[in-house]
C-alpha cells in the first residue's frame, strides 16, 4: 500500500473512537491533530500580512505630529514613516496567499478526512440504521454540515485569532502612549461579555431548528424527484407543489428567525461599541485641546485608531459566533453518525475462507425495535448444499426478514443460524459476502458503463469471463445493440436502459461473482412477461450449483424450487415442493389459486 495514503486511512480510523458531538471544541482540535504545523504556518502569515492594521495607527501619529511640530522634527522622519507604511502594505499580496494556501492545506484535508470518517462509518452501519433515515438527511450531513466545520475552521484559526492580537496590541501600545485610556477599552470587555451570554442560548436554539429543517427540505426535494412519474401519472403536480411549498416556507421561517438573532446580535454591539469609540475620542481630543496629561493631536489620532481596532475586534468575534454556533450545530450533526453504535460488528470475528451453503436455523426469531410482535417466530429449518429454497407468504408473513437473516443484514434477536456448522455471529460476515450475490427487485445500478457496473467492486476478471457472464444473463444481444457496447453509459441508475435490461445486468453482475449462496427477492416481479422469460433461464443458469433462497409471488419463479417455505405471521405453516403443497390444499395452494 502507498505510503501516504496508507498514512492518510490510519490517521482517520484513529479520529473515530475520540470524537464526542458533546465536546464540538475539543472535537474540532482532534480534527486537526496532524495538520498542527500547516496553522500555525497560517497564522504566522497572518500576523505578518494584517500587520498594517497595527501599525497604521502608529504611523498617522507620527506623522501628525510631525507636521504639527515641524521645529521638533525633520522631512527623513517623515519619509521613514511612509515607507514604512508603504512596505506594510504591499507585502500583503505575498503573505496573504502563503496564509491562505498553509491555512486551506489544513482546512481542506480536514474536510477530506471527515468524508473518509463519514464514508467508512456508513459502510459499516447497519441496514435497519438506513431504513430508519432518509438519504436526504444523510446528504446533509455529508456536505454541508462538513462544509460548515470547514468555515468554523476559518472562523476560529483566522478571525478570532487576528481580533484578540489586534486587541492586546492596541491595549500594550495604548498603555505605554496613555495608560488611563485603558480605562476606556476595559469597559467593552463586560459589555461584550453580557452581549454573548444573553445571544448564546437563543443563537444555538435557531441554528438546531434550522438544521433540522434543512435535512427535512433535502429529503422532501429527493422524494419529489422520486415521485415525479407518479405524480405526473396522476395529475397531482398541483399537489405535490403545495407540499413542496409548505416545506420551503418553513425553512424560510427557521432561516428568518437564525437571521432575525443575528441581526440583533451584530446591530447590539455595533451600537455599544461605537458608543465607546465615540466617547473615546471625544475624551482625548478634549484632552489635547486643554493640554492634560501631555496628549498631542498625534495621540487623538493613535488613541482613536486603536480604540476603533479594539472595538472593530470585538464586533468580528461577536459577528462570527452565529458562524461558530452554526459549525458546531454541524459536529453535532456529524456525530449522528459517527457515534451512531448501530454497526454491525465484524472486527475480530473469524473471516470465511470457503463456504458450501449449508445452513442450519435454530429456533431463530427476530423482533424489530418498532415492533411489539415477532416479524420471524421460532424458525427452524435445515438447508443442505445446493439446494433451492423459496419463501412464500402474504404480505408481511416474515420473508423478506427472513431473507435479510440469512444475509446477515439483521442479526436474531433469539436462535442461532449456522453456515456450514459454524454460528453466523462469530463470523466476519463481510469475508462471507465475498460468496454471496443478491439479485432484488428494484435493480440498483450507477451512473457510469455496462462494463463498470457489471464488475463492480471486483479485480482481474478477464474479458472472457465478462463476457460468458453477460452470454448467461441474456444481456448480449441488446449490449451489442448499445451505441458503444459495453462502455457505454447507462445514466443514473440506469435510465436508458429498460426494466428487464437493467435486470439482467444485475443477474451479470451476479454471475460473474459465481456465488456459493444467492438471494432473490422478488427478482422478475417488475419486468414484461417478453423479459421474464429470458431473465428466467437467466437466473437458472445462476442457480446451478450454489444454494438460494427465493422471495417471490410469480408461479414460474417458485415452481422448481426443491422446497418451498410457506410462511404467516413470522412462522413456518407448510413446507414441500410444489406438487405436495398444492395437493395439502392449504394456504399455499390459495395463494396459487388467487394469483390464477
Amino acid at each position: 500500500m502507498n505510503g501516504p495514503n496508507h498514512k492518510r486511512q490510519s490517521n482517520t480510523k484513529l479520529l473515530l473512537p475520540f470524537y464526542r458531538s458533546h465536546a464540538p471544541f475539543k472535537t474540532l482540535l482532534l480534527l486537526y491533530s496532524h495538520d498542527w504545523d500547516k496553522l500555525a504556518l497560517s497564522m504566522v502569515f497572518y500576523v505578518i500580512k494584517h500587520s498594517p492594521e497595527w501599525i497604521r495607527p502608529v504611523v498617522i501619529a507620527n506623522i501628525i505630529d510631525i507636521i504639527s511640530r515641524p521645529q521638533e522634527h525633520s522631512l527623513t522622519q517623515l519619509w521613514l514613516n511612509g515607507a514604512i507604511l508603504a512596505v506594510s502594505i504591499v507585502q500583503n499580496i505575498p503573505t496573504h496567499y502563503l496564509h491562505i494556501m498553509s491555512l486551506s492545506a489544513a482546512t481542506r484535508q480536514m474536510e477530506t478526512n471527515v468524508r473518509d470518517l463519514l464514508t467508512r462509518q456508513l459502510q459499516q452501519l447497519s441496514i435497519g440504521f438506513y431504513k430508519q433515515r432518509s438519504i436526504g438527511v444523510l446528504q446533509v450531513k455529508l456536505l454541508r454540515d462538513v462544509e460548515e466545520i470547514q468555515q468554523l475552521t476559518s472562523s476560529i484559526f483566522q478571525f478570532l485569532p487576528s481580533a484578540l492580537l489586534t486587541i492586546l496590541i492596541a491595549i500594550a501600545i495604548t498603555a505605554m502612549r496613555a495608560w488611563k485610556f485603558l480605562f476606556f477599552f476595559a469597559a467593552t470587555v463586560p459589555a461584550a461579555v453580557i452581549l454573548v451570554q444573553v445571544l448564546k442560548k437563543p443563537i444555538q436554539q435557531r441554528n438546531h431548528i434550522f438544521r433540522r429543517q434543512m435535512e427535512g427540505m433535502s429529503s422532501h426535494l429527493i422524494e419529489m424527484i422520486k415521485l415525479v412519474p407518479v405524480t405526473r401519472a396522476h395529475g397531482i403536480e398541483e399537489t405535490e407543489i403545495d407540499r413542496t411549498q409548505q416545506r420551503l416556507i418553513s425553512v424560510k421561517r427557521a432561516a428568518m428567525s437564525l437571521d432575525g438573532i443575528n441581526a440583533i446580535t451584530n446591530a447590539s454591539s455595533w451600537v455599544t461599541l461605537r458608543l465607546f469609540s465615540a466617547i473615546c475620542l471625544v475624551t482625548s481630543a478634549y484632552m489635547a485641546y486643554t493640554g492634560k496629561m501631555g496628549i498631542t493631536s498625534g495621540d487623538v489620532i493613535l488613541l482613536t485608531g486603536y480604540f476603533d481596532a479594539l472595538t472593530n475586534s470585538i464586533v468580528q468575534i461577536l459577528a462570527v459566533l452565529p458562524q461558530i454556533g452554526t459549525g458546531f450545530e454541524s459536529i453535532r450533526s456529524v456525530g449522528e453518525i459517527l457515534e451512531c453504535p448501530d454497526i454491525e460488528l465484524n472486527q475480530g470475528k473469524q473471516p470465511v475462507r470457503q463456504v458450501r451453503g449449508e445452513f442450519l436455523f435454530d429456533a431463530v426469531s427476530f423482533i424489530y425495535p418498532s415492533s411489539e410482535h415477532p416479524a420471524v417466530d421460532n424458525i427452524s429449518l435445515h438447508v443442505k448444499p445446493g439446494e433451492t429454497i423459496a419463501f412464500v407468504g402474504p404480505s408481511g408473513a416474515g420473508k423478506s426478514t427472513l431473507l435479510n437473516l440469512v444475509i446477515g443484514f439483521l442479526r436474531p434477536t433469539q436462535g442461532q443460524i449456522y453456515l456450514d456448522g459454524q454460528d453466523m455471529n462469530a463470523l466476519d460476515l463481510r469475508t462471507y459476502r465475498q460468496f454471496v450475490s443478491v439479485v432484488p427487485q428494484e435493480t440498483i445500478l450507477f451512473e457510469g458503463t455496462v462494463r463498470e457496473n457489471v464488475l463492480y467492486g471486483l479485480q482481474g476478471v478477464s474479458e472472457r469471463q465478462l463476457h460468458q457472464a453477460i452470454q448467461d444473463a441474456n444481456a448480449l444481444e441488446f449490449i451489442l445493440n448499445l451505441p458503444q457496447g459495453l462502455d457505454t453509459l447507462i445514466g443514473e441508475n440506469g435510465t436508458k436502459l429498460s426494466g428487464g435490461q437493467r435486470q439482467r445486468l444485475a443477474i451479470a453482475r451476479a454471475l460473474v461473482r459465481h456465488p456459493k449462496v444467492l438471494f432473490l427477492d422478488e427478482a422478475t416481479a417488475s419486468v414484461d412477461t417478453a423479459s421474464e422469460a429470458l431473465i428466467q433461464e437467466a437466473l437458472e443458469r445462476l442457480m446451478n450449483n450454489c444454494t438460494t433462497f427465493v422471495v417471490a409471488h410469480r408461479l414460474s419463479t417458485i415452481r422448481k424450487a426443491d422446497r418451498i417455505v410457506v410462511l404467516d405471521k413470522g412462522q413456518i405453516v407448510e413446507i414441500g415442493n410444489h406438487q405436495q403443497l398444492l395437493e395439502k390444499n392449504g394456504l399455499y395452494a390459495r395463494l396459487i389459486a388467487l394469483q390464477a
